[in-house]
């Protein structure tokens, strides 16, 4: 991988043909395929003379995605996380309660997840200008979540607390999942550490129940036997 500043200046000297329209029916079959390849592989290790053989299509094919290697591999990351956001959110589009809508997108996330290899992974954190597109992934995953917790605490359902700070601190928590600093430090897959953390947060956000009638009324015999054992006492002393 070139430098962020060689990509830049590639840029200014090549436009593809297809910069700034929408992709056609065929492009959008080659960005899925070119996903599924790097999800796999990883990217940075791919020439264009290699990406056109393992595609089937010519060089000026994929110039038409992107004016260079580098713009390319941008482009279909941000495909991936595009298409991610757009199952996870049709995945909790029909659910109504917002504990379940909290749990189906970490779920969604991770399913998502386990499609990325580790040299993916890998090839993005060190590509800054994937690692970009990442981090407005991972910008707007926190604020769904905190759209989460501030309806469920409309509703009743979540206690009162910080909704942006407990969002932001489940996207650095998303982050290390993704990334896998965190499942490697616990020894944990990508899934279950989406499942923990989303029963971290649901256990954490859960409405503290008020006691009961019952509870109050159990201990008033309590403390009026207690009294009567008192006065006993100092009757029989």
């Amino acid at each position: 991988m070139t430098s962020p500043d060689g990509a830049r200046r590639t840029s200014r000297g090549r436009r593809g043909p297809g910069s700034g329209r929408a992709p056609t029916a065929r492009q959008v079959d080659l960005l899925n395929r070119l996903e599924a390849l790097f999800l796999a592989e990883g990217f940075a290790h791919f020439t264009l003379d290699e990406l056109a053989a393992r595609l089937h299509c010519s060089k000026s094919t994929l110039y038409a995605l992107a004016p260079s290697k580098e713009q390319l591999a941008v482009r279909v990351v941000a495909h991936y996380f595009k298409g991610a956001t757009e199952r996870i959110e049709q995945r909790i589009a029909s659910v109504a309660a917002v504990a379940d809508r909290i749990g189906g997108y970490l779920a969604g996330a991770a399913d998502e997840l386990r499609r990325a290899s580790t040299t993916f992974i890998a090839d993005v954190a060190d590509f800054p200008p994937a690692m970009a597109t990442y981090e407005r992934n991972a910008r707007a995953a926190a604020a769904r979540i905190r759209s989460f917790i501030l309806q469920g605490v409309r509703d009743g359902v979540f206690r009162e607390v910080h909704a942006t700070l407990v969002a932001e601190m489940a996207g650095m928590l998303i982050e290390g999942i993704q990334t896998g600093v965190l499942t490697d430090r616990a020894g944990v897959s990508g899934a279950e550490a989406f499942n923990a953390l989303g029963e971290l947060l649901l256990g954490g956000l859960a409405s503290r129940p008020a006691p009961s009638t019952g509870a109050v009324e159990q201990q008033t015999p309590d403390r009026e036997t207690a009294d009567h054992n008192d006065t006993g006492e100092r009757e029989h002393t």
